[in-house]
């Protein structure tokens, strides 16, 4: 018999409810930025590139989503996670995608990943700012 799995994902309205969010913090911030939101996949769901955003930005952003989805952590932690082993440090910067610094947060309802937000185009301290910004005004952290 084939087993399947039921898994939540972000639906589109909260995913422009977190964009509008995040726009709003950056605008406080004065800082143009991308915001992108993906599903519990990784596959993009919603992106907005503010005005004056750097082009950069549009990729590190979706990539700081798909990494925090990926293992259901913030892109900060993973940085923690290998800083003190060489080996893994120097070889998983190696990974397509994979970023290890601030601005990627995995959205979780009741302990299980939906989505993930990343957000790009200032200091990475600047876009977690952003981020968590954007997931409190949805009652998320």
């Amino acid at each position: 018999m084939l087993e399947t799995v039921a898994r939540k994902s972000i639906a589109s309205q909260s995913a422009a409810a977190l964009i509008s969010a995040g726009e709003a913090a950056a605008r406080d911030l004065g800082v143009p930025m991308v915001i992108a939101i993906v599903d519990e996949s990784g596959v993009l769901k919603a992106m907005s590139r503010m005005d004056g955003a750097a082009l950069l930005s549009v990729g590190l952003a979706q990539d700081k989503a798909y990494t925090a989805v990926s293992f259901g952590i913030a892109t900060h932690e993973w940085f923690e996670f290998v800083k003190n082993d060489p080996p893994l440090l120097h070889g998983i910067i190696k990974t397509p995608r994979l970023v290890v610094f601030g601005g990627g947060y995995p959205i979780k309802i009741d302990g299980q990943v939906v989505g993930g937000i990343g957000v790009s185009g200032g200091h990475y301290e600047q876009d977690m700012k952003v981020a968590s910004v954007a997931l409190a005004a949805l009652g998320l952290s």
